[in-house]
């Protein structure tokens, strides 16, 4: 898989969305991605993680203008596995990346350590990039969260490190403390959790060219704040309306000093200093 944007943007829409509200969103967000410099210059890229009855609808519609996925996946390819889901039917569809490992799956199907490590190693052998959601259950110093999340990124690899299995992955680091609640982690927090996740990433030569994104209320205004430390945003609500995307699409035109915004923004930036990304 070729390397991703400098800027990574998604969201799930968990279960909040019809069918046809999932095709509207859709259809909103590729008249976006297809006229925004930010998209158009490749200097950020989309994903979208809708509900299973939704993705071969979302993969027609977005075409190409953003990334498509699933929100889980089972730990085997083939078999009597009634209700499941596997990479490989994920594949075969067009999905390009798969959540594993979201505290809400965690904690309503009681996934374990053992259920990531499974799950991740059936994405890679799929061919599929894993959204791996890491977090610590409660506020930590920032240090010692940033311990915990490679551990946990650490021990999900486990299982396909042991098969030789390699392939990029979207570390999504989000607190679960922060999940759903009226604002993000602050910051500086974010900062001093995800810098030591992206080094640790770089460190793994199997997973070449990963990146690390912050999700956990996340929405317009944060990504200036915290672009040094973050490959990009894991969206929750806030990009349930899609001017909240172009909105986040415009910081990244500030960020990277591109010249002008989209649509929905405030007209040309000029001397605009591109920030390191």
């Amino acid at each position: 898989m070729t390397a991703f944007p400098r800027v990574l943007l998604g969201t799930s829409t968990k279960m909040y969305f019809s069918h046809e509200r999932t095709l509207a969103w859709c259809r909103a967000v590729t008249e976006i991605a297809r006229r925004h410099p930010a998209t158009r210059r490749g200097s950020a890229g989309l994903f979208v993680v809708p509900g299973y009855l939704s993705v071969p609808g979302a993969l027609e519609t977005l075409d190409g203008a953003a990334m498509v996925g699933a929100q889980d996946l089972a730990t085997e390819d083939f078999g009597p596995f009634t209700g499941e889901v596997s990479g490989a039917q994920l594949a075969e569809l067009g999905c390009t990346l798969v959540e594993v490992g979201h505290a809400e799956r965690r904690r309503l199907f009681g996934e374990d350590d053992a259920v990531v490590r499974a799950k991740t190693a059936a994405a890679l052998r799929n061919g599929l990039v894993p959204l791996v959601c890491i977090g610590e259950s409660h506020r930590l110093k920032p240090e010692d969260a940033a311990r915990e999340c490679i551990r946990q990124i650490d021990d999900a690899l486990a299982t396909a490190g042991a098969s030789g299995l390699s392939g990029p992955v979207i570390v999504a680091y989000e607190p679960q403390w922060a999940i759903g609640a009226p604002q993000p982690a602050e910051p500086d927090y974010i900062r001093t959790v995800c810098a030591p996740l992206r080094e640790h990433m770089r460190t793994l030569p199997a997973h070449e060219g990963s990146a690390v994104i912050y999700g956990g209320s996340a929405g317009p205004g944060l990504l200036t704040r915290i672009a040094d430390s973050v490959d990009g945003l894991f969206l929750g609500r806030f990009a349930h309306d899609p001017a909240a995307v172009e909105a986040i699409l415009d910081e990244v035109c500030v960020l990277l000093g591109i010249a002008e915004v989209g649509a929905g923004g405030t007209g040309t930036i000029s001397g605009a200093g591109g920030a390191h990304v």
